[in-house]
């Protein structure tokens, strides 16, 4: 895992758009995202023990295996968003970028690649893209029945009560 400010130039989503300045893992932590370097999925088990998620499926995001919708899939994933629920990505192949919003609305890019693990807190406005290789295979726990429900950024999702929540948690203005 890398973190650094996104710089926010034109171009392919997929490419790094690294700033040159650095974000440290407890700057991602007081954001509430969470992240562990775990190489054995036993490992896996035990903090999904700990953190009561119940349920575990794969996804693989690349050309060969998702076919025409590819590139569809990968704009809609890279759409601003939050979720009701954590999102939490294990990376047990490939690499991507997962973009999270700063408390000054700024996105912050993290950089995963194999045996990386990510939570991010539910209401945190978050997206997500390959990089430049097209391939990321990801296992998705879940607390529940497995879903994913994105709730795009807008004036109805700005005052969701778990965005509210995750605000008033972090103390930080949206």
């Amino acid at each position: 895992m890398r973190a650094y400010w996104f710089d926010n130039a034109e171009g392919d989503q997929r490419l790094p758009h690294d700033s040159g300045r650095a974000v440290s893992a407890d700057y991602l932590s007081q954001l509430g995202v969470l992240y562990y370097n775990i190489p054995f999925e036993s490992d896996v088990d035990k903090l999904a023990s700990e953190r009561s998620y119940k349920n575990r499926d794969m996804i693989t995001v690349s050309p060969e295996k998702m076919g025409a919708i590819y590139e569809e899939k990968v704009k809609s994933f890279f759409h601003e968003h939050l979720h009701e629920d954590e999102e939490i990505r294990y990376i047990r192949d490939g690499t991507g970028f997962f973009d999270v919003r700063s408390e000054g609305d700024e996105w912050v890019r993290i950089f995963m690649e194999k045996d990386d693990l990510i939570i991010l807190p539910a209401g945190i406005y978050h997206r997500f893209t390959t990089d430049d290789k097209n391939y990321i295979v990801a296992m998705r726990l879940f607390k529940e029945e497995p879903k994913w429900t994105p709730l795009n950024r807008g004036p109805d999702v700005d005052v969701n009560p778990f965005r509210k929540e995750y605000l008033q948690t972090r103390q930080v203005k949206a």
